[in-house]
C-alpha cells in the first residue's frame, strides 16, 4: 500500500510544483501587461481609458498575494510603465541613463503593490488603494534629487473624462480618481467572480463616482478681465541631438529671423500686433547680458516687433556656474525681470556629488554647472504677470502653484526639447501644461526651440500646435485670468492628507495581524 502511495503523492506534489511556477509566469506577464496598459494611456496617443483599466489588471494580479510577492509584480508593472515610456531619457546619452531611470521609478510602484496588499483588506478597499498609489506618486515627485514626478496617472488624462477634477483636487486629486475607478474597476470584478451582487453595486458605483463629479464641475472659464494677444515663436534648432549647442548663435539667429519676419508680418496687416512674444529656453545660450553680439540681436528682435520678448537665456555667473535664464527684454529699456530655473535637471543642468560621479564615470563631466534660482517664478511684461515654469518645472506641482498664488495671469513654459529627438517626451510634457491648465485656470503658452510649441486655453484645449523641428510663430488672443482655483488654494493638503491617512491605515492593518 505504501509503494502505491508514495509515487502517486510525488506525482501530486511535482504537479503542484509545475502549476505553482506557471502561476507565477502568468502573473508576472500578466502585471508587465498592466504596466504596458498604463504606459498606453500617455500621449501622444489619447486612450486615456486604458489607465484604469491598467491599474485593474495589476490589483486583480496582486489580489491573495503576501507582501514580498507583491512588491515583485508591482516592480514588473513598474518596468512594463517605465521602460516604454522614458526612451527620450537616453536618446543622446545612451541606453544606461535610460535603463536606470525607469529602473529606479518602477520601484515605486513596487512600494504601491505592497502598500495595496496590505490596505485591500480594509473596508472600502478601493479608496484606500488609490490613496496608496497617490502616496508612492508623491514620494517619487519628491525624492531622490528633488523627485520625478513623470508618468503620473494625471498626466494621461489631458483628453479624459475625468480632467475637470484636476479643478478642484489638482494632479494628485486627478491620480487619486483614476485610481480610484481601476481599484473599483478591480473589486467589480472579483464580486462577479463570487456572485457577491450587493458588493458588486458598491464598486461600480465607486467606479462611475469619479465620472460623475467630473461631468458635474462647472466649466472653470470665467469671464476674464481683459485679454492680451500674444505671439509664440519656435525658431528651430541647426540638427538634431546634444550637439546642437555648438551653434549657440544659429539658434539665436533662428529665433531673431522669426520673430522679424512676425513684425513684417504685423506691419502688413496679416497677423494682429501681440502684447508680448514668447521664447523658449535655450533660446540665448550665448550670455547677453555678457555679449554685446547677442544683446543687439534680441535689442534688433525686440524693436522690429514693438513688445516686449520673454528670452529664454543662458546667464554666467562670476563663479563659473550658470542660470538657466527666462527674461524680460524690452523694445526700450533692454533687459528687465528675471526668473531663475528653480528645479533643475540633476546629471544633466548639475551634477549631485559631482566628484564622486565623476571619479566613477568620467562621462558624467558633461553635465552642467547650473546653480537654482528662488523667488515665485512671477514676471512682469507688458502689464501682464507671467508665472514662468521653464520645461522640467512644469512637471512640479508646488512650482506652478506658487505661481499663480502670487498673480500670474497666464503661464508660460518656455522649453528645449531639441535634446530628445523625435521621442514622444515632447507630447508628454504637452499634456502636463494641458493639467496645468485646468488645475489654475490659466491659459498656458508653452515655446519650444524645435517644438511642440502650443497655446492653451484655461479649459485644457490647445488653440494652436506647431509641428517637430520646423520654424513657425503661433499668435492668438488669450484670456488673462485673476480668479484662483480650489486646487490652487489647498495646494497639495489633500494629497499629503491622503498620503498620510493610507500609511497610518496600513501601519494598524500590519501591526493587527501581529497581534497574538
Amino acid at each position: 500500500m505504501a509503494t502505491t502511495t508514495a509515487p502517486k503523492a510525488q506525482s501530486e506534489f511535482v504537479f503542484s510544483t509545475r502549476r505553482h511556477r506557471w502561476a507565477i509566469v502568468v502573473r508576472s506577464v500578466a502585471a508587465v501587461c498592466a504596466g504596458g496598459l498604463l504606459y498606453s494611456s500617455f500621449p501622444p496617443r489619447s486612450w486615456w481609458f486604458l489607465a484604469p483599466l491598467g491599474l485593474a489588471v495589476l490589483l486583480m494580479v496582486l489580489r491573495g498575494r503576501r507582501v514580498r510577492p507583491a512588491i515583485g509584480y508591482g516592480y514588473l508593472a513598474g518596468l512594463g510603465l517605465f521602460l516604454p515610456l522614458l526612451p527620450w531619457v537616453g536618446e543622446y546619452v545612451g541606453a544606461a541613463a535610460w535603463l536606470a531611470v525607469a529602473a529606479a521609478q518602477a520601484a515605486a510602484v513596487g512600494g504601491f503593490g505592497a502598500l495595496a496588499v496590505v490596505v485591500s483588506r480594509l473596508p472600502a478597499s478601493p479608496v484606500w488603494v488609490a490613496g496608496a498609489w497617490v502616496a508612492t506618486e508623491g514620494i517619487r515627485a519628491r525624492i531622490p534629487f528633488g523627485g520625478f514626478p513623470w508618468g503620473r496617472l494625471a498626466f494621461g488624462q489631458a483628453d479624459g473624462l475625468l480632467l475637470p477634477l484636476a479643478r478642484i483636487s489638482g494632479a494628485p486629486g486627478l491620480s487619486f480618481a483614476v485610481a480610484l475607478s481601476g481599484a473599483a474597476v478591480a473589486g467589480l470584478l472579483t464580486c462577479l467572480c463570487r456572485r457577491r451582487v450587493r458588493r458588486g453595486l458598491l464598486h461600480c458605483a465607486l467606479a462611475l463616482a469619479p465620472v460623475g463629479l467630473a461631468l458635474a464641475i462647472p466649466p472653470g472659464t470665467a469671464a476674464a478681465p481683459r485679454t492680451a494677444t500674444v505671439a509664440v515663436v519656435q525658431g528651430n534648432v541647426p540638427r538634431l541631438g546634444l550637439d546642437f549647442n555648438a551653434q549657440r548663435r544659429a539658434v539665436l539667429d533662428n529665433h531673431v529671423a522669426r520673430t522679424e519676419e512676425l513684425a513684417a508680418a504685423i506691419a502688413a496687416g496679416e497677423l494682429p500686433p501681440p502684447d508680448l512674444v514668447v521664447w523658449p529656453e535655450n533660446a540665448s545660450d550665448i550670455d547677453p547680458l555678457r555679449n554685446a553680439d547677442a544683446s543687439d540681436a534680441i535689442d534688433r528682435a525686440a524693436r522690429s516687433v514693438g513688445v516686449p520678448i520673454l528670452v529664454g537665456a543662458v546667464l554666467k555667473n562670476d563663479d563659473g556656474t550658470t542660470r538657466n535664464t527666462s527674461l524680460v527684454w524690452d523694445p526700450a529699456t533692454g533687459p528687465g525681470q528675471a526668473h531663475d530655473k528653480r528645479q533643475l535637471v540633476p546629471f544633466g543642468e548639475y551634477l549631485p556629488m559631482r566628484s564622486l560621479v565623476t571619479a566613477l564615470v568620467p562621462y558624467a563631466e558633461r553635465a552642467g554647472n547650473f546653480v537654482p534660482g528662488n523667488g515665485d517664478g512671477v514676471v512682469t511684461a507688458a502689464g501682464i504677470r507671467l508665472g514662468v515654469a521653464t520645461c522640467y518645472e512644469v512637471a512640479f506641482d508646488r512650482l506652478v502653484t506658487e505661481s499663480v498664488r502670487a498673480g500670474a495671469q497666464l503661464l508660460t513654459v518656455p522649453t528645449n526639447n531639441a535634446t530628445f529627438g523625435r521621442t514622444e517626451m515632447t507630447y508628454q510634457q504637452l499634456a502636463m501644461s494641458r493639467v496645468r491648465a485646468v488645475e489654475h485656470s490659466r491659459s498656458v503658452l508653452v515655446a519650444a526651440t524645435s517644438g511642440v510649441s502650443a497655446i492653451i486655453t484655461p479649459d485644457g484645449a490647445v488653440q494652436g500646435q506647431t509641428s517637430l523641428f520646423t520654424a513657425d510663430v503661433l499668435t492668438s488672443q488669450i484670456p488673462l485670468q485673476d480668479n484662483i482655483t480650489l486646487a490652487t488654494r489647498i495646494g497639495a493638503l489633500p494629497e499629503v492628507s491622503v498620503s498620510i491617512l493610507t500609511a497610518l491605515a496600513a501601519g494598524a492593518t500590519v501591526a493587527s495581524r501581529r497581534r497574538p
